[in-house]
């Protein structure tokens, strides 16, 4: 889990994720929907390929990317039990605010 998050801690690896959330994309397409390097796109979509969070395959000359589900469901599954801490704090607020005169 660590790894994980020392992966998505950098704001341009999860920019990648983030355009790739629709469907797969060339490098070319993401060095202009980020405007980041070609090579520096190269460097993030290698971490994140090594992490386990995107896939590649060619078609012809171009490599294709796309989002991997599996490690970002890890990621939920661990933020599920804070996920009922902060609903209890949210319900204890609205009690709270129930009880206040308007």
């Amino acid at each position: 889990m660590t790894l994980a998050f020392d992966v998505l801690a950098e704001p341009n690896r999860r920019r990648i994720l983030d355009a790739l959330r629709d469907g797969e994309q060339p490098v070319g397409a993401l060095v202009d929907e980020l405007a980041l390097s070609q090579p520096s796109v190269s460097k993030h979509l290698r971490v994140l390929r090594e992490a386990g969070f995107v896939e590649s395959r060619s078609e012809g000359q171009r490599r294709l990317y796309r989002v991997r589900t599996e490690p970002l469901q890890e990621i939920d599954q661990w933020l599920e039990p804070y996920r009922v801490i902060w609903a209890s704090h949210l319900d204890a607020l609205d009690r709270h605010l129930d009880t206040m005169p308007d």
